[in-house]
């Protein structure tokens, strides 16, 4: 086999196998909260992670129409995950913030995340971790 069909059944096994996790995670999304899914739980992740942010700025980083991201908002919102506030740098705008409660509700669902992604590597070594890990990242950001 040469090196160029090689790389082809690679990259179709990752993208095969990526495909894989993502469906996974959407099913485990269900079992950490059963009300929310896994864009809002994504959602309620970066806003955590930026200490708040715009509803423009959650459509961008996810790749989503501005009518999901309300959908995904507003039911954030009606669980009490989330609030408002006006932008003081420009007062037509919103920054969305985590409530108590959202920052209780992400940090149980990051615990459950945590045990059940420890529990998938646990016959990993420590070096096959961190080069997933090495990997993902790099991925990510587009290396």
């Amino acid at each position: 086999m040469n090196a160029r069909s090689t790389r082809t059944q690679a990259v179709d096994t990752i993208q095969r196998e990526l495909t894989a996790f993502a469906r996974r995670a959407r099913g485990r999304a269900a079992e950490l909260h059963p009300e929310l899914s896994l864009v809002a739980y994504s959602i309620l992740d970066l806003i955590l992670e930026r200490d708040g942010c715009l509803a423009t700025d959650l459509a961008e980083q996810f790749l989503l129409d501005k009518s999901t991201v309300s959908r995904q908002v507003g039911a954030l919102e009606k669980l009490g995950y989330l609030e408002r506030a006006v932008d003081p740098g420009n007062r037509r705008n919103h920054v969305l913030r985590a409530t108590l409660e959202g920052r209780a509700v992400a940090g149980e669902a990051e615990r459950r995340r945590r045990e059940a992604f420890q529990a998938r590597f646990a016959d990993w070594t420590d070096e096959d971790v961190a080069a997933m890990a090495g990997y993902l990242t790099r991925y990510n950001r587009g290396d």
